[in-house]
């Protein structure tokens, strides 16, 4: 079971000291506890009640009673600080993990995060990462502490058994110890089963959670508040009942533990009684017994811990392990400023069993404004994203300026391409700090200058705080518009050579959608530019219009050859033009 956890130990080599103290005192503890409590009883204590001619000095019994609080105090002090140190330990683990865990994330393709839902991604990266460090914290704190008490109980009795009477006495008590195992190993089975059931459904109230948040305004305007009411309240009960199947089998190890361990003292009363054995060596031997099953106690637990552990350390991994399908190559051609010819040579790709391109081959010459045409699901979306290694082709290449995709760093690769996606995201910073994101070293006359461009600048300074305005999560504080002006002014930005548009201005009112308009005809010049159509009045000032259906390109030319030509092309364009 340990060896789950051993990968997560790197964390500590920054902080070894840390461990190192929290080790020690743990040991300390347990020595005080299981070896010097007895010891106290057995052999300090005895000289007191001894009526001795002559008596005690003076000096003697101060120096017995002063044992006393000596020996309590160096186990709260060791007790205390092997605490203090090992919740040190642990959250400097959990911080460790959370980043590994995030930094994972963040290089995992878009097809993984797709077919995970994000409450569940969520919930492993908080919940699961939290229980991590809790087992972790408790491994190490009542590992060192609990193990080193039980021996030093055990050394004592073992040292009782030959040198007092009464040695069938502590090999009756010590044959109890092995049997309290038992309930120790069925609990554990059972709890790692039931771990992983509630860490899921964990993760399903917190994609209740998420995906409600984010439909607020759906859930408002359909009236669905009792709806989302009732699936979260079930989803909540399933978290209920694995909670406490979970609860069910660990309170009652204690229980089971203590009532094989009351077996054990009546035993071992029955033996002593027939043994004749001493008040003294009976009181320090019961003491010493009760100092084994209490760790033994604590170690049943933590090995309840450790399957709860183990079942997040199971999920946490499902994402850690991942293979990375998208890296930098090992010997990266080195690019740096991309002329933008991008070519498809028969490339297929795929969502699973879903095919969304098959065999696509195109031509984009450098400073084509191409636009992708077609019906839902056609792969206008997936041819564009191969672009810039969102998805990985399942076959064929994706080449820019005759080199591979695939043979450049990631790095290189994107930062020669700008993204307007149609439904754009602000983070919850300034309005200048996202348009920064763009380009970290522009200057702030750059910055705004890209504002003014997108028609951004105007409605920025009406804003209390003009550029340093926070804009809310996702920017829930700006119009749609005002935050597709936004993402515009960073592609303007961007400098990049090659420039997609997930149709850049759908979200803008019609005052200044003519203004975007002309300012994007003036960011296009001397660039290729993908546009993903779903208004043909978008794609006006295309050059290519790429023609997609069932993942397959079915016909290319300008707006006037394909609406002669083509039957697929003139039909969505009179279907939306008669719409409008």
């Amino acid at each position: 079971m340990l060896r789950r956890f051993h990968p997560y130990f790197r964390h500590l080599k920054s902080n070894r000291s840390t461990l190192f103290a929290a080790i020690f005192y743990g040991l300390l503890f347990g020595v005080t506890s299981g070896l010097g409590l007895p010891v106290l009883i057995k052999y300090v204590f005895p000289p007191i009640f001894d009526r001795q001619d002559p008596p005690l000095a003076a000096a003697t019994v101060w120096l017995i009673v002063a044992s006393v609080p000596v020996i309590f105090l160096l186990r709260a002090v060791s007790g205390y600080l092997n605490s203090y140190y090992v919740q040190l330990t642990g959250v400097r683990i959990l911080e460790g993990v959370r980043l590994d865990y995030f930094r994972k994330l963040q290089w995992l393709p878009l097809s993984f995060l797709q077919r995970k839902a994000s409450g569940d991604l969520i919930s492993r990266g908080m919940a699961d990462t939290a229980q991590l460090q809790f087992t972790l914290s408790l491994l190490a704190n009542d590992g060192i502490k609990q193990p080193m008490q039980l021996l030093g109980a055990l050394g004592f009795l073992l040292w009782q058994a030959f040198t007092t009477d009464g040695a069938l006495l502590v090999l009756v008590c010590l044959a109890v110890v092995p049997l309290t195992v038992l309930p120790v190993h069925y609990v554990g089975k059972k709890i790692v089963k039931r771990a992983a059931q509630m860490q899921s459904q964990l993760g399903d109230v917190s994609s209740h959670f998420l995906e409600n948040l984010s439909a607020a305004r759906e859930v408002r305007a359909f009236g669905l508040e009792s709806r989302e009411i009732d699936r979260f309240g079930e989803a909540a009960g399933r978290l209920v009942t694995a909670q406490m199947k979970i609860v069910k089998y660990a309170q009652a190890l204690t229980p089971a533990i203590e009532i094989l361990s009351a077996l054990g003292i009546a035993v071992t009363l029955l033996f002593a009684y027939r043994a004749g054995v001493k008040w003294d060596t009976f009181l320090a031997v019961i003491t010493a017994l009760y100092l084994c099953y209490e760790p033994i106690k604590k170690i049943g637990y933590l090995n309840s811990e450790l399957n709860r552990g183990a079942a997040s350390v199971d999920r946490l991994e499902t994402v850690l392990n991942e293979p990375l399908a998208i890296t930098d190559p090992a010997q990266p051609v080195p690019v740096t400023k991309l002329r933008g010819h991008i070519a498809f040579e028969d490339v297929t790709f795929a969502y699973g069993d879903s095919p969304a391109l098959q065999k696509v081959s195109a031509s984009i010459p450098a400073g084509t404004v191409c636009a992708l045409v077609g019906p839902s699901g056609a792969g206008k979306s997936t041819f564009a994203n191969l672009v810039p290694r969102f998805f990985e082709a399942g076959a064929g290449a994706v080449t820019i300026d005759g080199i591979d995709v695939r043979a450049m760093k990631l790095a290189d690769l994107r930062r020669n391409i700008a993204l307007v996606s149609q439904e754009p995201v602000l983070f919850n910073d300034t309005i200048y700090n996202n348009l920064a994101l763009g380009a970290a070293t522009a200057s702030r006359e750059e910055i705004l200058a890209a504002a003014r461009l997108a028609h951004a600048h105007e409605f920025i300074l009406k804003l209390p705080q003009g550029y340093d305005t926070v804009v809310g999560e996702r920017g829930a504080l700006l119009s749609g518009g005002q935050k597709q002006r936004i993402a515009i002014a960073r592609a303007f930005l961007r400098h990049a050579p090659i420039l997609i548009l997930d149709e850049a201005t759908s979200a803008l009112d019609s005052d200044s959608e003519a203004a975007v308009q002309d300012a994007l005809r003036r960011l296009v010049t001397g660039r290729t530019v993908l546009i993903i159509a779903h208004r043909f009045s978008t794609i006006r000032d295309a050059s290519m219009i790429l023609v997609l259906d069932h993942g397959k390109i079915v016909a290319q030319g300008d707006h006037a050859s394909l609406y002669a030509g083509n039957a697929l092309y003139k039909s969505l364009y009179d279907r939306q033009q008669g719409a409008v």
